[in-house]
């Protein structure tokens, strides 16, 4: 599979966001996106080692859009959180979202779609229209979803064995999160993988070949043909 870049954007300190599409256009696309805090490699470098997978099969003929890492001040600083201490996935315009945070680092902004990051991701969608999202995070392992995708994340959690979640985990609500956003303004419905967090036990490397036969399995789906 080939891919094209896409014009970058910008995030808060100016730093470019990377984005490109595979070469086979198409009205909607599946998007492929890790980094969205900064402070969670594992999903990031996940990502890549997919990316670089689908770069070597041709077979695949499915129409993605990547942004390998949205986050991009926060992975250079280690922080969950943007240059504007923001937590992107508390960002989104949502009915969900609310000024009120319970940690510091679930600071959602001033106010919803402040972030440049979540800008220019929504600016992504309205170019390349998203038919569904995959998000790469780390914390504990877990295929969470939102909208009408369980099938899918079913299909990731039958290989990697990890738990199948919907919609919000109890105990840890998520206002003005991707999920949110997605399912009620896109009707589009997104596939979180969770990955584990790095430990003495277990390093990148390890975290995505357990993870590397349930995400080929996954987008080697009819289903995600037919969406």
């Amino acid at each position: 599979m080939n891919f094209t870049d896409l014009r970058p954007g910008h995030s808060v300190a100016g730093d470019e966001i990377i984005a490109f599409r595979s070469e086979n256009k198409a009205s909607k696309y599946i998007y492929l996106i890790a980094g969205v805090h900064g402070d969670e490699v594992e999903g990031v470098y996940v990502l890549n080692q997919l990316v670089n997978w689908l770069k070597e099969n041709e077979e695949i003929e499915l129409p993605f859009i990547v942004i390998p890492n949205l986050n991009i001040d926060g992975y250079i600083a280690g922080t969950r959180t943007n240059s504007h201490a923001v937590d992107l996935n508390r960002n989104f315009p949502t009915t969900t979202w609310k000024k009120g945070y319970k940690e510091k680092r679930y600071f959602p902004g001033e106010a919803p779609l402040s972030e440049p990051e979540n800008k220019y991701l929504l600016k992504l969608f309205g170019k390349f229209p998203p038919k569904l999202i995959f998000t790469f995070h780390s914390w504990i392992p877990m295929v969470n979803y939102n909208g009408d995708c369980k099938s899918i994340a079913e299909a990731i959690s039958k290989v990697n064995n990890y738990p199948v979640v919907a919609e919000d985990i109890e105990g840890h609500p998520t206002p003005g999160s991707l999920g949110d956003y997605a399912k009620e303004e896109l009707k589009v419905p997104v596939v979180t993988l969770e990955c584990p967090v790095l430990a003495d036990d277990k390093g990148l490397k390890e975290i995505w070949l357990e993870n590397k036969d349930a995400l080929i399995a996954a987008i080697s789906l009819n289903e995600l043909k037919e969406l």
